[in-house]
């Protein structure tokens, strides 16, 4: 079975085309619940008028799907709490020039 470390580094394949950065990285995924062969994945974006959420949310289900014994995938999105940029990696920070 996937473990939610597994389904995190699948994770890190998916970009937020805007940003240019993988959606880890930026501090979008808020948790990772593993059951077995059913994935949850609760996410946000950076606003809730992001128009590459449609996307993000497609590349996540995606990737999460490819992962071997994966039978399921839930997605959630969440603004509770809303995304901030102190969630990012520390690289994040450094390549986009925050902090």
């Amino acid at each position: 079975m996937p473990t939610s470390e597994d389904v995190t580094e699948a994770l890190r394949q998916v970009e937020d085309p805007e940003l240019g950065m993988d959606v880890v990285e930026l501090g979008l995924i808020y948790d990772v619940d593993v059951r077995g062969p059913s994935v949850k994945v609760l996410y946000s974006l950076t606003s809730m008028g992001c128009p590459a959420g449609p996307l993000i949310e497609q590349d996540i289900s995606r990737v999460v799907q490819e992962i071997p014994e994966v039978e399921s995938v839930d997605t959630e999105l969440t603004f509770d709490p809303p995304w901030t940029p102190e969630r990012m990696s520390d690289d994040a920070k450094f390549i986009l020039g925050i902090g």
